[in-house]
């Protein structure tokens, strides 16, 4: 198999960093539902309000791929209760989110700059990050699978780049 380039992860101190920088309610909405959901770019930025299941918390994603690349591969995202609020607050007054593909990478690099996250921070570093909390919970590589929409779980492989000392620590933790 070729060298797949794997974007590193933000740490849970660059995380604190990043979500303590938000300043207004945009720069919160895109950044905490980002790490909360691992949403790629593309569904975010056409996520809305008949994607909420408000009664069961949940996001209904149509993302990348599909029949002739229709977005017809659906599946479902649960909210954390702080994306929960976000989502809850911009769709009373919203029908879509409202800003590009562009406006969101900016608003990320933004909040990052601010931060003063070395690495480079863009959509797709949250949704690593994402990925690689979600294992860092306990979650099995099966079900991120299906959070993340792919199709196959060598895909998902590609998201499990821990650091040396998290392999560590679950070692010790679980040996």
């Amino acid at each position: 198999m070729p060298y797949q380039y794997k974007r590193e992860p933000l740490n849970n101190d660059e995380v604190d960093k990043l979500t303590n920088s938000c300043d207004t309610f945009r720069e919160k909405f895109v950044i905490w539902t980002m790490l909360d959901t691992g949403l790629r770019l593309s569904e975010f930025a056409d996520l809305k309000k008949e994607n909420v299941q408000w009664q069961e918390k949940r996001l209904v994603i149509y993302g990348k791929g599909g029949p002739y690349g229709k977005k017809t591969k659906r599946r479902i995202i649960p909210m954390t209760d702080r994306v929960r609020r976000l989502v809850e607050y911009h769709f009373a007054e919203n029908n879509n989110i409202g800003m590009s593909k562009r406006t969101i990478e900016r608003t990320v690099k933004n909040v990052a700059d601010k931060a003063g996250v070395a690495k480079k921070v863009s959509p797709h570093v949250l949704r690593h990050t994402f990925a690689v909390n979600c294992i860092k919970k306990g979650i099995s590589t099966r079900a991120l699978q299906s959070l993340l929409g792919h199709d196959r779980l060598a895909t998902t492989e590609i998201y499990l780049n821990l650091s040396p000392e998290d392999a560590i620590r679950e070692f010790l933790n679980k040996w």
